[in-house]
């Protein structure tokens, strides 16, 4: 395992207590499961307004469980510029989240996308398949300059906070369904059935 290349990715909300950290809790258990790609995956998470030190919320908590990941000791944290120049992939949840981001740390545009963004952009990396890793990140980065970018707010994941935990369901499985695939084709690994197999696109 640690002789495998690594990348880090960064899920970046708002809070820090529902979206981010089913992004960063996901990424942890499908990691595990992909032992036979190229790339070791690692994952974290922060907040554009964290409520510092918070555990998760606690219906996402519940999803999450459901989708495969554990939020055992997760802590919310505040985003810093020194957060996103020490990572290898910038996932946000929206476009606001995403100018944050690039307020904090400009040089992070070709490493930054939406979640849903950078799923849609998968196919478009087939070409690489079995490669993984920071060519994974390059070819995306390449194929978004290609496409016309799509108007404001359609690849956004609503927040659930304060909503039902029907809601949160329904928002968890849209990032594991946007999420998995991703992953996939980071880790260097032919998609097999593991993590979040219940999830799917909304």
């Amino acid at each position: 395992m640690d002789s495998l290349a690594r990348v880090h990715l960064l899920f970046v909300c708002t809070g820090n207590i529902c979206r981010s950290p089913m992004g960063e809790r996901l990424t942890r258990a499908a990691a595990e499961q992909l032992e036979n790609g190229n790339v070791r995956l690692t994952a974290s998470s922060a907040g554009t307004q964290a409520v510092v030190g918070r555990s998760m919320e606690p219906s996402s908590a519940l999803v999450l469980q459901g989708l495969g990941g554990d939020p055992t000791g997760f802590t919310a944290r505040q985003l810093v510029a020194a957060t996103v120049d020490e990572v290898d992939l910038v996932l946000v949840m929206t476009e606001t989240h995403r100018e944050v981001v690039l307020r904090e740390s400009p040089r992070a545009m070709n490493r930054t996308f939406l979640l849903r963004e950078a799923a849609s952009l998968v196919p478009e990396v087939t070409r690489l398949r079995g490669a993984g890793g920071l060519e994974v990140v390059e070819e995306l980065q390449r194929a978004r300059a290609r496409r016309l970018r799509s108007p404001r707010g359609e690849d956004d994941v609503a927040d659930p906070m304060g909503r039902s935990i029907d809601v949160h369901q329904a928002v968890g499985e849209q990032i594991a369904g946007a999420l998995i695939p991703l992953l996939h084709a980071l880790a260097g690994s032919p998609r097999r059935p593991g993590v979040a197999r219940r999830a799917a696109p909304m």
